[in-house]
């Protein structure tokens, strides 16, 4: 029986191409999630190998739909031949029962694992040249600085909880409760 495997990072994206793909190349019955790669908490594919069988094919559209990195994936590989089944990658033209097809994967899983390190690596400069500009990245404050201070004064003399000023300013009480900590840190070390 072909299977096959689609997988997308975000919930933005869609695996509507890869099930068509799948679909295509024979696969009647395909698991789709969304997820990313690094997460080893992927039950739709947990849920596909334990239903692999000697003779099934494990069909992705592209190897680092499984993972992208090679670790991972030849552990993965092996799982699924232990239980007699062999993966296919579409993309890649990959069929493991050949000793070619597994060299193929596995240099295909090493290009794949070198661009992801690139790609971090790019991330991580561009963030230093960004903070280096006076940049910083992430979500804005809820808060501004006036804010910061009402609230300090409120909580400090006892008018409001925390958790009043939260819904009166719309925040997760969280906030309001790093706020005071950091407040009180700053006095403790000053």
């Amino acid at each position: 029986m072909r299977i096959g495997y689609a997988r997308v990072s975000t919930n933005e994206q869609d695996p509507s191409m890869q099930i068509s793909r799948l679909k295509d190349s024979g696969c009647s019955l395909v698991f789709d999630e969304k997820v990313s790669a690094d997460c080893w908490n992927r039950p739709r594919l947990l849920q596909l190998i334990n239903r692999l069988g000697p003779g099934d094919v494990l069909v992705v559209w592209k190897l680092d739909r499984l993972s992208r990195s090679l670790k991972d994936l030849l552990i993965l590989m092996e799982k699924i031949q232990l239980v007699g089944a062999e993966v296919e990658s579409l993309t890649e033209t990959i069929n493991i029962a050949t000793a070619a097809g597994r060299m193929m994967m596995q240099m295909i899983g090493s290009f794949a694992e070198f661009e992801r390190a690139i790609l971090y690596e790019r991330t991580i400069i561009g963030l230093e040249a960004a903070r280096k500009e006076g940049r910083i990245g992430g979500r804005r404050p809820k808060l501004n600085l006036q804010q910061k201070k009402e609230i300090l004064e409120v909580v400090g003399s006892g008018k409001k909880t925390a958790a009043n000023i939260a819904k009166l300013f719309n925040v997760h009480p969280s906030t309001i409760s790093r706020l005071c900590s950091k407040s009180k840190d700053r006095l403790v070390n000053s």
